[in-house]
C-alpha cells in the first residue's frame, strides 16, 4: 500500500490548487491555523508549504498574520502574453507539416475541452486549454523552449480561469479558436496557424483589461 505524501506536500498541493482554480482568490488572507485544520496537519508543515508557495510568487507571507494570495497583476499578464507569443508562434510554424499523432492528440484535447465546457468545469477547461498549446510547443522539438513554456504553466492556468469567470462567453470562442488553429495545421498552413495563434493568445491581455468580449 503506497505511503501518504509528506504533510508539507499535502498542504502545498491543497493551497496551490485552490489558488490556481481561484477558490482562494487574490486578496484572500490564509492563516496557518485554518490551513492546518483544513488539511489535518500541524502548523510546522503549513509554514514549510507557504514558504515554497511564496518563492513561486503565488503568496506573500506576513509574520504572525498569515499568507496573502497575490492577485494577477497587469504586468504579469503582459509578460506572460508576450512570452507565449514568442514561443507559440515559432512552435506552430515549426510544427508544419504536422504529424498525424499531433493532429489526433489536438483533436482529442479539443473534444475533452468541449465536454468540460458543457459540464461547466472552468478549471478543467483551463487545464485542457493549456495542454492544447503545450502539445504544439512540445512538437516543435526544442527542449529549452518546452521547459521555458512549462515554467509559465501555473500563471497560464490561473489567468485562464480568471478570464473565463469574467467572460463566460469566451469559453465557446476559445474552443472555436483552437479549432481554427487545428484546421490550419491540418491544411499545412504555417503562416495561417501562426496568425490564429497570435489572435487567440493576444486576446487574453485585451480581455483582462476589459476592452473586448
Amino acid at each position: 500500500m503506497p505511503s501518504a505524501p509528506p504533510a508539507a506536500d499535502r498542504v502545498y498541493t491543497h493551497v496551490k490548487q485552490a489558488v490556481l482554480d481561484r477558490r482562494y482568490q487574490g486578496g484572500t488572507l490564509l492563516t496557518e491555523g485554518e490551513l492546518a485544520e483544513a488539511v489535518g496537519v500541524s502548523r510546522t508543515p503549513v509554514r514549510e508549504a507557504l514558504l515554497k508557495l511564496e518563492m513561486e510568487g503565488l503568496l506573500k507571507l506576513y509574520p504572525k498574520k498569515g499568507a496573502l494570495v497575490l492577485a494577477v497583476s497587469a504586468q504579469e499578464i503582459a509578460d506572460v502574453v508576450e512570452t507565449r507569443l514568442l514561443v507559440e508562434e515559432f512552435a506552430v510554424r515549426k510544427a508544419v507539416p504536422a504529424p498525424e499523432r499531433l493532429l489526433d492528440r489536438l483533436a482529442a484535447l479539443l473534444d475533452e475541452q468541449r465536454r468540460h465546457a458543457e459540464a461547466g468545469d472552468l478549471a478543467a477547461v483551463a487545464v485542457t486549454d493549456r495542454c492544447f498549446h503545450a502539445e504544439i510547443v512540445r512538437h516543435a522539438g526544442n527542449e529549452i523552449l518546452s521547459r521555458l513554456y512549462d515554467q509559465m504553466r501555473d500563471r497560464q492556468l490561473r489567468m485562464g480561469v480568471a478570464v473565463m469567470e469574467a467572460h463566460p462567453d469566451r469559453v465557446a470562442k476559445n474552443i472555436a479558436e483552437h479549432a481554427e488553429i487545428l484546421d490550419a495545421l491540418r491544411a499545412g498552413d504555417a503562416e495561417g496557424a501562426a496568425r490564429c495563434v497570435h489572435r487567440h493568445v493576444s486576446r487574453v491581455k485585451v480581455l483582462v483589461r476589459g476592452e473586448d468580449r
